[in-house]
C-alpha cells in the first residue's frame, strides 16, 4: 500500500515529524496554574490531536508535491517523486488533500476550539507556501518563514491539547519559529550545495535565483541567534535552572550545522536523521539534562534575577 503513488505523495513516512508538538504539551504541563490532570479525557486529546495534524501535514504535503512537480525534475533524487515520474489523475490528487484537509479538521474539532483554529491556520499555510498568486515558497527569506513558522504552529497544537484557557508565553513560540527557521535555513544550504549549480538550482527553486551559499549559511545563523535569546528569555523568566541547558543548545546548533557540510546531508531530509546516530545519542542526553533542571532548584542562580549592585 506504501508503494501506492497516492499514498506516498501523502508522505505519511514524514508524520515523525509531528513530534515537534511534544515540546508545547510538555510547556503547557509546567507552566498551566494549578496542574494538569493527565487523565482519559487528555489521552484522546493526545490521539486525536496527533492524528488530526498528521492528516492536515499529508493534506499539505500532497499539494505541495503535485504543484512543484515542474520543478521537481530538476533535482537530482525528487526528480523520481511519483508526480513528476508517473501519470497521476488531477482529478485523484484534489479529491486526496480534501479528504485529508476534512478528516484532519473534523479530528481537530474534538479536541477543542483553540487547536481547531491552529489545525485551520496550518492548512492555509501550506496554501500560501505552494499555491499562486502567493507561493511564498517562491520568495526569498519567506521562503523560510512562511514554512518554518509551521513549528510554531506545532508547539501551540501541543499546548492546547492540554489546555485552552491560557496561552503560551510569547518568547517560547517566536524562539521556537526561530528554531524551525534555522533548520530551514540549513536544509536550504545543504540543497543549494548538492545541486552545485546556481543555474540548475534556480530551475528546481525560484528563490535559489538570489540565494548563494553565503546568504544561506549566514542567514541561518542568524535564526539560530534569534532562538537562543528568545528561548533564553523564556528560561530565566520561568524556570532559570534550564540557562544552564543554553550552552548544549548552542552545540546543538552547531553539530547540525555540521552535518549540514556532509554529501548529500541528512538535513535535506529531516525524516531520514534518524541514521545520525551521534546526533540522536545528543538530543537524548540532552532531554535527560532537560528533565533534571526542570525538577530541580539551583537557588545561586537566582541571584541573576537581582537588579541590585553588588557592594565590594
Amino acid at each position: 500500500m506504501l508503494s501506492n503513488p497516492y499514498v506516498k505523495i501523502a508522505r505519511p513516512d514524514h508524520w515523525i515529524k509531528q513530534l515537534f508538538i511534544v515540546p508545547g504539551i510538555l510547556i503547557a504541563f509546567f507552566l498551566v496554574p494549578g496542574g494538569v490532570d493527565f487523565n482519559f479525557s487528555l489521552v484522546c486529546s493526545l490521539i486525536l490531536g496527533f492524528l488530526g495534524t498528521c492528516f492536515i501535514a499529508s493534506a499539505n504535503y500532497v499539494i505541495n508535491e503535485y504543484l512543484d512537480a515542474a520543478f521537481d525534475q530538476y533535482h537530482p533524487t525528487k526528480k523520481n517523486r511519483p508526480v513528476v515520474s508517473t501519470n497521476m489523475k488531477k482529478e485523484y490528487v484534489y479529491l486526496e488533500y480534501f479528504m485529508l484537509a476534512v478528516l484532519g479538521l473534523i479530528l481537530a474539532w474534538f479536541v477543542s476550539f483553540p487547536f481547531f483554529i491552529t489545525d485551520l491556520i496550518l492548512l492555509i499555510m501550506g496554501i500560501l507556501y505552494n499555491v499562486k498568486p502567493f507561493r511564498t515558497k517562491d520568495i526569498p527569506f519567506l521562503d523560510v518563514l512562511s514554512e518554518s513558522i509551521n513549528n510554531a504552529l506545532r508547539l501551540l497544537l501541543g499546548w492546547f491539547i492540554v489546555t485552552n484557557s491560557y496561552l503560551p508565553p510569547i518568547s517560547i513560540v517566536l524562539g521556537y519559529w526561530m528554531f524551525g527557521a534555522f533548520l530551514m535555513g540549513i536544509k536550504r544550504y545543504a540543497e543549494y550545495r548538492m545541486i552545485g549549480n546556481p543555474k540548475k538550482a534556480a530551475q528546481y527553486r525560484k528563490s535559489f535565483q538570489f540565494y548563494n551559499e553565503n546568504i544561506l549559511l549566514i542567514s541561518s545563523v542568524f535564526y539560530a541567534l534569534l532562538s537562543v535569546f528568545l528561548c533564553g528569555t523564556f528560561l530565566i523568566k520561568y524556570k532559570i535552572e534550564l540557562l544552564l541547558c543554553i550552552p548544549f543548545l548552542c552545540l546543538l546548533f552547531c553539530y547540525y550545522l555540521a552535518i549540514a557540510f556532509k554529501e548529500d546531508s541528512a538535513v535535506q531530509k529531516p525524516e531520514k536523521l534518524y541514521k545520525e546516530k551521534k546526533l540522536l545519542i545528543f538530543l537524548v542526553l540532552f532531554a535527560i539534562l532537560f528533565a533534571i533542571l526542570l525538577f530541580i532548584d539551583i537557588p545561586f542562580l537566582s541571584n541573576l534575577l537581582d537588579d541590585t549592585l553588588i557592594g565590594i
